[in-house]
This record gives C-alpha cells, sequence and structure tokens, in this order.
C-alpha cells in the first residue's frame, strides 16, 4: 500500500503524519462498475459536507479572503442585508442580517447568550453540524424573545449543566455552524438591529465559569476547499470529504455505508490518491460523479420542479432526514443551509406556470388573493436568484425581494390582492412598486414563509403559481 505524506501542526509543533493511499491494487479488487457505483454514491453523501466547508472555510479560516468573517468561537455581526456582492453562500437571504459563529467544539463547549428581542421582531440561531443537519434552534418560534443563556457543547463533553444555562445543545460533529437572523423592517431600522446583535455573546465555557482555559486541541492544517465550479467534476472532492469526515464521529446508521465507501478509499482520514488509480477505475470515478449529478437532475426536474417536494423536506435534523442523501444534496444544491420547516418554509420556482425554465425574455405575474398571502407568524418575502450562480441579481433599483414589511407600500389590486411582477423591464410608473427585477437570463425565484402557521404547514394553504404574460 502506498502512503501520503500529512503535516498536522501540535502547538509551536508540526507532526507528519502518513496516511494510506488507494493503490493500483485497489483495481484488482474493485470492477469498474462497482468503484462508479460507489463514487457516485459518495458524492451525493459527502456534496453537503464538502460545500460547507467550502463556505466554512471562506468564513472562518483565510483571513486574507475576501469572505473571511472571524476567527473560530468569535461572533461575526453582519449590520446588513446580504446584496450581490455576497457570493459564499448560494441563495442568501436578504431580509435579516445575519451574525455567524464558526464553533470549534473540541477543546471545551461555548456558551451563547441572546438579550431579550421586543415582541413582533423576529430572530432565530440556527444550529448546523458539518452534515449540515440542523440540529437545534434558539430564538422567536423555538425560545421565545426573552434574554437566555445557551451552551453548544461537541460529541464528546461530559460534564453537568452549568449555573445559569437554559439548556445544552449537543452537536453530532466536533465543527459547527451558528447562523443568526434579526429582522429588519426597513432601511432606517439598522440602528436598532445593531443594538440587538451587540447582545448577542459568545465564550468559552471557561471563561464563562470564571475557571482556567483547558489545553487547546490540536491545531488543523485546514486543506484549501475546492471552488464551486472544481466541486463539480474534481476527483479531488473525495480527498476534501476525508478530510472533513474526521470531525465527524461515525453513525451507527451509517456503518455499513462506509464500509462500502472504504473499498475506494473514501471515509474519515483515508488517503484517496485519484493518480494512484488504475485508469478504468480513474474513468468509473468520473462517470459516478456525474451519475451523482444526473440524479439530482432527475431529482429537480421530476420533485422539486413539479412540486411534489420543496425544501421543507431537504433540511432538518437527522431523525427527520432519515438519511435521505438526494434530499440532503438537493437542499445544499440548491439553498444551502435552509431552515427546518417549522422555522421556515421556501415555495420555490423554477419553472413557470407552463412548466417552463423561468428566463427574463419573459414577464411573469405572481398574484395573491386578498385573502390568500403568506400565512406567517413572523414574515414573508419573495427573493429572485440569477443563474447559474443561485445568487442575487444586481439591478437599476437595487432591489432583490418584495417583503411582507414592504406591504403598505404595494400597490392593490381593486378585490385587495396584491400582483407581484417579475421582468427584467420596468412594468411601468403605476406598477413599479411591485416589481422584483429579473436579469434578461435564467433566474428562479424562492418564496419564504419565516414561522409558517398551521395553514401553510399542513397544506391547506399553497403557494399559487407564476404565470408567463408572454
Amino acid at each position: 500500500m502506498l502512503f501520503k505524506r500529512r503535516t498536522l501542526l501540535l502547538g509551536s509543533t508540526v507532526l507528519v503524519l502518513m496516511a494510506p493511499m488507494a493503490s493500483r491494487a485497489l483495481a484488482e479488487t474493485l470492477s469498474g462498475a462497482e468503484a462508479r457505483a460507489i463514487a457516485k454514491e459518495a458524492y451525493i453523501y459527502g456534496f453537503p459536507l464538502v460545500d460547507s466547508y467550502r463556505v466554512q472555510y471562506s468564513y472562518f479560516v483565510d483571513r486574507g479572503g475576501p469572505e473571511f468573517k472571524a476567527d473560530w468561537n468569535a461572533i461575526f455581526n453582519n449590520a446588513r442585508v446580504y446584496t450581490p456582492d455576497d457570493k459564499a453562500i448560494q441563495s442568501p437571504n436578504s431580509d435579516t442580517p445575519y451574525s455567524f459563529v464558526g464553533a470549534d467544539l473540541r477543546t471545551e463547549p461555548l456558551i451563547l447568550s441572546v438579550p431579550a428581542v421586543e415582541q413582533g421582531r423576529y430572530y432565530s440561531l440556527q444550529f448546523i453540524d458539518m452534515y449540515t443537519f440542523n440540529f437545534a434552534y434558539v430564538g422567536s418560534r423555538a425560545t421565545g424573545n426573552d434574554a437566555g443563556v445557551f451552551m453548544l457543547a461537541g460529541p464528546n463533553w461530559k460534564g453537568e449543566t452549568p449555573p445559569g444555562v437554559k439548556a445544552v445543545i449537543r452537536s453530532e460533529t466536533e465543527f459547527a455552524f451558528v447562523l443568526y437572523r434579526t429582522q429588519l423592517f426597513n432601511p432606517g431600522d439598522i440602528e436598532n438591529v445593531k443594538k440587538i446583535q451587540a447582545g448577542y455573546k459568545v465564550e468559552p465555557l471557561s471563561s464563562y465559569l470564571k475557571q482556567p482555559a483547558p489545553a487547546s486541541a490540536p491545531a488543523i492544517d485546514f486543506r484549501k476547499p475546492l471552488t464551486p465550479e472544481q466541486q463539480r467534476g474534481s476527483p479531488d472532492f473525495f480527498s476534501i470529504l476525508n478530510f472533513v469526515l474526521q470531525f465527524c464521529p461515525k453513525h451507527p446508521s451509517e456503518n455499513d455505508l462506509m464500509a462500502r465507501f472504504a473499498k475506494l478509499d473514501i471515509g474519515a482520514g483515508k488517503g484517496f490518491d485519484f493518480n494512484a488509480l488504475s485508469p478504468e477505475i480513474q474513468k468509473a470515478v468520473k462517470r459516478g460523479i456525474a451519475d451523482a449529478w444526473a440524479a439530482f437532475g432527475e431529482h429537480k426536474e421530476t420533485k422539486i420542479d413539479t412540486g411534489k417536494e420543496s425544501s421543507a423536506d431537504s433540511f432538518g435534523t437527522r431523525e427527520f432526514l432519515k438519511n435521505d442523501y438526494m434530499r440532503r444534496m438537493s437542499g445544499a444544491v440548491l439553498g444551502i443551509y435552509g431552515n427546518s420547516k417549522a422555522e421556515a418554509m421556501y415555495p420555490v420556482y423554477f419553472v413557470d406556470s407552463k412548466g417552463r425554465p423561468l428566463d427574463g425574455k419573459r414577464t411573469y405575474q405572481l398574484r395573491f388573493g386578498a385573502e390568500q398571502l403568506p400565512p406567517v407568524n413572523a414574515f414573508w418575502s419573495l427573493t429572485l436568484y440569477q443563474l447559474p450562480q443561485s445568487l442575487l441579481y444586481a439591478n437599476p433599483i437595487d432591489r432583490y425581494l418584495i417583503n411582507s414589511p414592504m406591504l403598505p407600500g404595494l400597490k392593490r389590486d381593486g378585490d385587495g390582492g396584491i400582483t407581484l411582477h417579475v421582468q427584467h423591464e420596468t412594468p411601468g410608473p403605476d406598477r413599479e412598486n411591485n416589481w422584483l427585477p429579473a436579469p434578461e437570463g435564467p433566474f428562479f425565484v424562492a418564496l419564504r414563509l419565516y414561522w409558517p402557521k398551521e395553514a401553510a404547514l399542513d397544506g391547506s394553504w399553497k403557494a399559487p403559481a407564476l404565470d408567463a404574460i408572454n
């Protein structure tokens, strides 16, 4: 067996580790068909982990990069909404200024304190592990708007709940991502949002208890991630996946899955080496990646585009998703870090009422009857994303969404309903308040319902069709 040289920093010491690598002998024990099937399955399984690592590397590791936010275990408050200049996360919302914490839980837990938030203003903390499961929430829906103190602990922590802590929140993985959303009512409201964000506090458990800090976990030589374009086809995808899986304790439900992946040297800390594979197996791996994207395309076309499934099926806990890895991949591709169903729903329009992909060459209308506005406890919004990047569209009026706080300024139909105009050119001065600008080419539109009411959750309310006018 070949070996690959790897380095790991321990304080000021650099350790050199020798990880086993896939060898040409693998081709003698694994057929091309089996290698292709494993590559497909492992890619579908691993895409959310690899893409999430790409985002978090840019936020918490790459200090010289344009998307860097803060070091691990420190909070970063983004006192503005997202614009087309924000490119790390696909399909971001632009309703709620974000705050971020990249949590390294290997050494000790983190204490997260939230201030009292006035009633009527939505806020939430979404806890996401390295698998991209939403494993907990704090905020308006989950815990209310009162002040509180919560502890986030990793899989290996053992101890008692500290005094003053409302709840201990457990992450299945050694790193976690905490995504804060604080509702902004209008541009003039930003100072109020800043005051709330200033009340978000994060500190290690030892600091909270006023005790000496424990010995730090070993420093990590973080691997440079692939770009979104490289992720779509590069076999090095599996090397990144192996790196990420080192921080993800194996779940009992995935023992057989990981044993199958190991046949292709895919697994926590394994040394997948594409160049050491035989030409036959190399070709099989590449075809397996292509197969994964073909399977995603079929899933999107037959499930998402037809409305048979929605974001409500793609995000949630491990228990909710029941190891349906295609749904998890779909959520990551179309809008990574989406909320669980109870927190938010996202009816998405990729096609119009005639089943045609959305394109700025046409004009569209989305009409809500007087009694058919999205049923929410917090707010709703309609946001447009340019394809293929799935990012906000830079337009002449800097409008990326229309949301419920804008209702007083929207023009009503004769019956009290509202018609929104989604198109490239202005619909005219009398309807411009209801205009969501679109690019000249392909795009999609996401309707967000934050803290949806029962009518949305049980399906008795349904999002209206997006009608093409020409």
